[in-house]
Protein backbone atom coordinates (compact mmCIF):
# COMPACT_ATOMS: atom_id res chain seq x y z
CA UNK A 1 0.00 0.00 0.00
CA UNK A 2 1.07 3.63 -1.22
CA UNK A 3 0.89 5.59 1.99
CA UNK A 4 1.61 8.88 0.09
CA UNK A 5 -1.75 8.76 -1.51
CA UNK A 6 -4.28 10.02 0.70
CA UNK A 7 -7.85 9.16 0.68
CA UNK A 8 -10.27 11.82 -0.97
CA UNK A 9 -13.23 12.86 -0.04
CA UNK A 10 -16.28 13.42 -3.11
CA UNK A 11 -17.97 16.93 -3.42
CA UNK A 12 -21.45 15.09 -2.92
CA UNK A 13 -20.22 13.26 -0.18
CA UNK A 14 -19.30 16.41 1.57
CA UNK A 15 -22.59 18.48 0.14
CA UNK A 16 -24.17 15.81 2.09
CA UNK A 17 -22.30 15.93 5.11
CA UNK A 18 -23.33 19.59 5.03
CA UNK A 19 -27.15 18.74 4.31
CA UNK A 20 -26.84 16.91 7.73
CA UNK A 21 -25.43 19.33 9.68
CA UNK A 22 -27.30 22.35 8.50
CA UNK A 23 -30.12 22.43 11.50
CA UNK A 24 -27.51 20.32 13.79
CA UNK A 25 -27.13 22.50 17.10
CA UNK A 26 -22.74 21.13 16.86
CA UNK A 27 -21.72 20.30 13.61
CA UNK A 28 -21.14 16.73 13.22
CA UNK A 29 -17.75 14.98 11.50
CA UNK A 30 -18.20 12.14 9.48
CA UNK A 31 -15.62 9.36 10.80
CA UNK A 32 -14.76 7.27 8.37
CA UNK A 33 -12.90 3.57 9.98
CA UNK A 34 -12.16 0.23 8.81
CA UNK A 35 -12.82 -2.66 10.79
CA UNK A 36 -11.89 -6.74 11.19
CA UNK A 37 -14.84 -8.40 10.18
CA UNK A 38 -17.88 -8.69 8.00
CA UNK A 39 -18.56 -11.46 5.14
CA UNK A 40 -15.46 -10.30 3.36
CA UNK A 41 -12.96 -9.97 6.15
CA UNK A 42 -12.92 -6.26 6.88
CA UNK A 43 -15.79 -3.53 7.00
CA UNK A 44 -16.53 0.33 7.01
CA UNK A 45 -17.72 1.59 9.83
CA UNK A 46 -19.54 5.10 9.04
CA UNK A 47 -20.64 7.53 11.59
CA UNK A 48 -20.90 10.96 12.79
CA UNK A 49 -19.00 12.00 15.90
CA UNK A 50 -18.45 15.49 17.48
CA UNK A 51 -14.60 15.84 17.90
CA UNK A 52 -11.74 14.71 16.09
CA UNK A 53 -8.78 12.47 18.13
CA UNK A 54 -5.50 13.56 18.37
CA UNK A 55 -4.21 11.43 15.51
CA UNK A 56 -6.57 11.19 13.25
CA UNK A 57 -6.61 12.50 9.37
CA UNK A 58 -8.65 15.05 9.23
CA UNK A 59 -10.20 16.07 5.76
CA UNK A 60 -11.84 19.53 5.86
CA UNK A 61 -14.06 21.23 3.28
CA UNK A 62 -16.81 24.52 3.26
CA UNK A 63 -16.31 24.35 7.21
CA UNK A 64 -17.15 20.10 6.98
CA UNK A 65 -14.99 17.38 8.21
CA UNK A 66 -13.69 13.76 7.63
CA UNK A 67 -11.92 11.68 10.16
CA UNK A 68 -10.03 8.97 9.67
CA UNK A 69 -7.97 7.15 12.52
CA UNK A 70 -4.25 6.39 11.93
CA UNK A 71 -5.25 2.41 12.16
CA UNK A 72 -7.77 2.71 9.45
CA UNK A 73 -5.75 4.54 7.11
CA UNK A 74 -3.55 2.52 6.06
CA UNK A 75 -6.65 0.32 4.73
CA UNK A 76 -8.05 3.19 3.31
CA UNK A 77 -4.68 4.55 0.91
CA UNK A 78 -5.93 5.81 -2.38
CA UNK A 79 -9.53 5.30 -1.20
CA UNK A 80 -12.62 7.89 -2.64
CA UNK A 81 -15.14 8.59 0.28
CA UNK A 82 -18.19 9.32 -1.82
CA UNK A 83 -22.00 9.99 -1.40
CA UNK A 84 -24.81 7.64 -3.70
CA UNK A 85 -28.34 7.91 -3.92
CA UNK A 86 -29.41 5.20 -5.40
CA UNK A 87 -32.92 3.35 -5.79
CA UNK A 88 -31.88 0.85 -3.14
CA UNK A 89 -30.53 3.70 -0.89
CA UNK A 90 -29.17 6.57 -0.30
CA UNK A 91 -25.51 6.35 1.78
CA UNK A 92 -21.74 7.25 1.69
CA UNK A 93 -20.34 4.63 -0.33
CA UNK A 94 -16.08 4.06 -0.22
CA UNK A 95 -14.78 3.40 -3.72
CA UNK A 96 -11.58 2.02 -2.50
CA UNK A 97 -8.67 0.62 -4.68
CA UNK A 98 -6.87 -1.95 -2.02
CA UNK A 99 -9.62 -4.07 -1.88
CA UNK A 100 -9.90 -7.06 -3.59
CA UNK A 101 -13.14 -8.50 -3.40
CA UNK A 102 -16.18 -6.85 -1.35
CA UNK A 103 -19.54 -8.16 -0.77
CA UNK A 104 -22.87 -7.38 -2.95
CA UNK A 105 -23.70 -4.36 -0.11
CA UNK A 106 -20.38 -2.71 -0.15
CA UNK A 107 -20.09 -2.48 3.28
CA UNK A 108 -17.09 -5.64 3.89
CA UNK A 109 -14.21 -5.78 1.75
CA UNK A 110 -10.64 -8.00 1.39
CA UNK A 111 -7.71 -7.33 0.56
Amino acid sequence: MDLALPPKVSDRAFARLAEINEDADAPQALRVAVEGGGCSGFQYEITLEGDAASDDLVLEKDGQRVLIDEVSLPFLTGATIDFADELIGARFVIDNPNATSSCGCGTSFAM
